[in-house]
């Protein structure tokens, strides 16, 4: 039994190591500020291009949006004990306002690695604001985020697009809707 737990926990441990080292960098621009700020940008455009694609309704969405949180590959790993974590620009009326990085711990029957792109959209002044004057923002503590479905037609749902604060994930099969980022923290990240 004693066995198990160390495996388990070394594994767990070797995942997070992991994670940690391959969340450090937006590509190969991982020395010049400049660079991975263009870096981050160019993954961010590619991952909105992406959403609109999955979801018609979606780049309507977005531009009504106040504020638009886009982390174009937060990665997520582990072995019974996991992490997540993946860096994301702000922008408002479609330009960059600010980075950041988003960070998730969790405990639980997991295995593997992922990617997927994350995106939070303030909907209302209020909700922007509260995030823009938070030093560090946890989803579900500070605000909630209402994950939109996407219907058998690939459209936003009406009902869940009137929330102050909603979200998409996107991953290599598609759009995600029953996801929960509650948990989640949001820093703002200042590149050297």
């Amino acid at each position: 039994m004693n066995k198990r737990k160390l495996l388990a926990g070394g594994l767990s441990l070797t995942a997070l190591a992991l994670l940690g080292t391959g969340c450090t960098t937006t590509g190969g621009a991982s020395g010049d500020a400049a660079a991975q700020r263009q870096a981050l940008n160019a993954q961010a455009d590619n991952a909105l291009t992406r959403l609109y694609k999955e979801a018609r309704d979606s780049e309507d969405l977005v531009k009504q949006a106040r504020g638009v949180l886009i982390f174009p590959n937060f990665i997520s790993a582990g072995f019974i004990i996991g992490g997540a974590s993946g860096q994301g620009v702000l922008r408002e009326a479609g330009k960059t306002v600010s980075y950041h990085r988003m960070t998730e711990g969790s405990v639980g029957l997991l295995a593997g690695a992922q990617s997927q792109a994350v995106f939070i959209l303030f909907m209302t002044d209020d909700a922007l604001k509260r995030f823009k004057g938070s030093n560090g923002w946890t989803v579900g503590a500070d605000a909630g985020v209402t994950m939109l479905t996407v219907g058998a037609d690939a459209r936003v749902t009406g009902r869940t697009a009137q929330q102050p604060v909603v979200g998409f994930v996107l991953t290599n099969s598609g759009l995600m809707g029953s996801l929960s980022l509650n948990g989640s923290r949001i820093t703002p990240l200042n590149f050297n």
